[in-house]
């Protein structure tokens, strides 16, 4: 499993072009992107194609070369290290179960790249990957964020959705705090820090959003700063409320969350509130 560069073709380790030069096949995410890395560094390994939508068949064909012929091979993802949102875990796991000895040549990371100077705290993260674009997925998702213990996550973006995936944090998490950064490592790399309705703005004002890469890492407000309901003081109509804002959900499905989750109130008492609150909506 070879890391190659993000963006500047410097950041490549000799070790990782030494094996590159001397395996006997490179598996490549995008054999167009991965030929030009081999020219520059004049290395001539033939190419395979490998990417997500051919893993599993191509996985098992390279596989039987491995075993029958007995060779090397290099799997690349088209920048960073393979198998991270990436192609490459199939053919690793096929591997690993057929007894072949995997190695990782390290390098590139967005994930650590981002988080190394984003200025936050980070004891412990959680790599999320890509936000996804359906509403209820969306939801959960982010659901599962706010739920965590793990205060600090790592998104990846693609140029045309930036602006979307911001207004989704902004709507499931409006006191975090996030840095986008964008081009990693190139020429026109730029990192923005700030509250997510902060960075919002000047993403959405920036003509030039729409381009290259983002790498996003984001800090969910600290424990000390986040206010904590006491259940037992505050009306059921306001628990339902609470309920709804929080998972994103209806009326209806609030009065079952509420009703689960607070044994002392009776579900006659909460669907009264419900009707209630459905008169002031």
């Amino acid at each position: 499993m070879v890391a190659t560069p993000i963006g500047n073709l410097s950041d490549i380790s000799p070790r990782a072009i030494e094996v590159l030069g001397s395996v006997d096949l490179i598996a490549a995410e995008d054999t167009r992107r991965t030929i030009k890395l081999l020219n520059y560094f004049e290395i001539k390994t033939q190419l395979v194609s490998y990417h997500k939508f051919n893993e599993n068949n191509r996985g098992e064909n390279i596989l039987r070369q491995i075993i029958d012929d007995d060779i090397d091979v290099a799997i690349v993802s088209d920048a960073g290290t393979p198998g991270i949102s990436d192609p490459g875990s199939v053919l690793v796991n096929l591997a690993r179960e057929n007894n072949i000895e995997v190695i990782g040549i390290p390098g590139a990371s967005a994930v650590a790249t981002a988080l190394s100077i984003s200025g936050f705290e980070i004891n412990s993260f959680a790599f999320m990957g890509f936000v996804p674009r359906k509403n209820k997925e969306k939801s959960d998702f982010f659901g599962i964020i706010n739920e965590s213990a793990i205060e600090t996550f790592v998104l990846f973006e693609s140029p045309n959705r930036i602006v979307d995936c911001l207004e989704a944090i902004e709507k499931f998490m409006p006191d975090c705090r996030v840095l986008v950064c964008n081009d990693l490592s190139k020429i026109h790399e730029k990192s923005i820090r700030g509250n997510i309705s902060e960075v919002l703005e000047i993403v959405n004002a920036d003509e030039k959003s729409s381009l290259g890469e983002y790498t996003m890492v984001v800090q969910k407000p600290e424990a000390k700063d986040v206010v904590q309901i006491d259940e037992s003081s505050v009306s059921i109509e306001a628990l339902l409320v609470d309920a709804m804002v929080k998972k994103n959900c209806t009326l209806k499905e609030a009065l079952e969350i509420v009703a689960t989750n607070n044994k002392d109130i009776k579900k006659n008492d909460a669907y009264k509130a419900s009707l209630k609150l459905k008169n002031l909506l």
